[in-house]
């Protein structure tokens, strides 16, 4: 098998897992069944594997080999570090402004459900880049179990945010089907770049250096409150769950 064929494969993969929950949902509400409440799920395992891994995908693969493309380049300026702190940051900004709004303004259902979409398919978009930027099996296939780990529980709460407010059910699927695509065309084109880099040799620096800082939001900050990194930090199980995600991708680096 390929690397493409690989890429190509956990695309389908994340396709699914991003589609099923949501569909799944979307189906029990409307025969009116009763759905738990997202704040009640919890898989503190999968979660603290996958903060793991994004973490060291972060600082172990992505922000080293976009700072080696940009002095190879003859850039000095931390110019990838930079890109990736405006990531995490933007991330930040966007979920203080959702919970900001849904705190006090709880009549604004809308426009937090739409504020969530679009910083979902900011993740999505982010994450899929990075699998298809990835230059070995191991990476590519590591980083989507992360992405999968998280993939059909965020699938799961976006469908219900969808329900909680007055969008048509027209725009309800169009939202979710984003949210849903994001990823895969983020793997499309990832590998799209990586193909392209003898014509453009900074695309492939620049997008590993926004997805690094997508991954080191969503493996510490991402969920504030609930993050895995803050809610199971006090569990020694969970800790060591993600510090053995962490160390993965540090082993995987010794070859990559």
């Amino acid at each position: 098998m390929t690397l493409t064929s690989l890429k190509l494969m956990l695309t389908v993969l994340i396709l699914l897992a991003a589609c099923i929950p949501g569909i799944w949902t979307f189906y029990q509400i409307a025969k009116h069944m009763e759905i738990k409440p997202f704040s009640e799920l919890n898989y503190p395992v999968g979660e603290s594997l996958a903060s793991g891994i994004f973490l060291g995908a972060g600082l172990l693969h992505m922000l080293p080999d976009a700072a080696l493309s940009f002095t190879e380049a003859g850039y000095r300026y931390p110019f990838p570090f930079l890109m990736a702190g405006i990531s995490f940051l933007f991330l930040l900004l966007l979920e203080h402004i959702a919970m900001a709004l849904k705190h006090r303004y709880s009549q604004l259902v809308d426009s937090i459900t739409l504020l969530t979409v679009t910083m979902l398919s900011i993740h999505a978009l982010l994450e899929g880049a990075a699998v298809g930027l990835a230059l070995s099996f191991a990476t590519a296939l590591l980083i989507s179990i992360a992405i999968l780990t998280h993939k059909g529980v965020a699938s799961f709460a976006l469908s219900i945010q969808l329900h909680r407010g007055h969008l048509s059910f027209t725009a309800r699927i169009l939202a979710f089907s984003l949210f849903a695509i994001m990823t895969p065309i983020g793997i499309l084109c990832g590998d799209w770049i990586l193909s392209s880099t003898p014509h453009s040799p900074l695309l492939t620096p620049i997008f590993s250096s926004l997805a690094a800082g997508t991954f080191l939001y969503i493996g510490t900050l991402h969920g504030l409150g609930r993050a895995s990194l803050i809610r199971h930090c006090c569990n020694m199980k969970e800790f060591f769950v993600m510090l053995f995600g962490f160390s993965l991708m540090a082993v995987v680096a010794i070859w990559t």
